[in-house]
């Protein structure tokens, strides 16, 4: 779709970003496992000869104990309740539409000891340690390390996740099942999108399965030079590209899929980077990164053309544009802008702010 726009306003409109630094993903340029190589290397602030370029903030490692600190100031719960803000925000005890059942204040709430649900929060391994025997810098990665109720941690144990068999729920002592905010153990549902497995699982509730989808994503790709020498787990196939074994790689795309990327993850993200240990989890920053490494089956049908194309705010050198969004049977990655006929500008959303443009000017957009 074409449309003629004549920029004529002398006014100027500067746009900045201050969350993903300014070429962090510019060497990301591969798809499939190419791709999740070149993350890897990102993530680790690795010199690739390849490219010949270092990421200009450096990795900073930090110890496990430097996370209580963290989880104090940063972890809270400014989404979902009133004056959450002086609470810890646990995706095993939140209820997103209500009361939480319990809630943890920061520092204080913290334990290694617990008799019961409710009683005190403490570090989650989303990928259990044991897999990796304990060893660092996996061990301190605050990328995966959650805080979570103390008794949930216990009851999740070294389960993989998983969508539960609400006929078939794990009996433990001491602990309901499902738990107060609706998380669960129990064998595999071994039918549609989680076919293949019919073990114990353990099942967070909707609101935060794309926020565990997408820590597993980020923690193969950062790691995937040494999960080959790792113990085995369920959820992990032993190898370095694909890493994640069926049917827990369906179940995985599909949570990534019905939970999109939320505020709290974006903020978490970017807390982790600037106040941590700065580096970052592609998949929050880029969903569309997932499709283009995982994805298995192949993409024979077009998306449907973008409509609708506005321009609107003009000035000197600038123009805003908006479209409404293709539809396709996989998934739609990014948008390519042309500017007169030339790829000029790429975007993963529906709007964009055209630069560096000449006032006075006849230029044709192309979405």
């Amino acid at each position: 779709m074409k449309h003629f726009y004549t920029l004529l306003i002398t006014l100027i409109t500067i746009t900045v970003s201050a969350q993903v630094p300014a070429g962090y993903y510019d060497h990301a340029t591969g798809t499939g496992y190419t791709l999740k190589t070149q993350l890897k290397r990102i993530i680790n602030d690795v010199d690739d000869p390849e490219i010949n370029n270092t990421v200009e903030e450096e990795h900073n490692p930090q110890s496990y104990n430097a996370l209580d600190n963290f989880n104090t100031v940063y972890e809270r719960d400014f989404y979902y309740e009133t004056n959450g803000e002086n609470t810890i925000l646990d995706m095993y005890s939140e209820n997103p539409s209500g009361a939480d059942p319990y809630t943890y204040s920061p520092g204080s709430d913290e334990c290694g000891n617990y008799n019961s649900e409710g009683d005190c929060y403490n570090k989650e391994h989303v990928i259990p340690q044991s897999v990796f025997g304990s060893q660092t810098p996996m061990y301190s990665d605050a990328h995966h390390l959650i805080p979570a109720d103390g008794r949930v941690n216990g009851f999740r144990g070294n389960y993989p996740f998983g969508r539960v068999d609400d006929s078939q729920l794990l009996n433990q002592s001491g602990i309901s099942n499902p738990t107060q905010n609706g998380s669960k153990a129990g064998d595999n549902l071994n039918s549609g999108y989680s076919a293949g497995y019919s073990n114990t699982v353990f099942e967070p509730i909707d609101e935060f399965k794309g926020d565990i989808a997408r820590i597993y994503f980020y923690f193969v790709t950062r790691y995937e030079d040494q999960i080959t020498s790792w113990s085995s787990y369920d959820m992990f196939d032993g190898s370095a590209d694909k890493a994640i074994a069926d049917p827990f790689l369906n179940i995985l795309i599909t949570w990534h899929q019905m939970d999109p990327v939320s505020q709290k993850e974006i903020d978490r993200n970017n807390n982790i980077f600037y106040n941590h240990q700065n580096n970052r989890n592609p998949f929050v920053d880029h969903p569309e990164y997932v499709a283009l490494i995982w994805d298995t089956t192949p993409d024979t049908e077009a998306p449907t053309d973008p409509t609708n194309l506005v321009a609107s705010n003009p000035t000197d050198n600038s123009i805003d544009l908006n479209w409404t969004a293709s539809t396709d049977n996989i998934a739609v990655a990014s948008y390519d802008i042309y500017v007169d006929g030339t790829n000029t500008f790429n975007t993963t959303g529906t709007s964009f702010t055209a630069t560096v443009l000449a006032a006075a000017t006849n230029y044709c957009f192309t979405v």
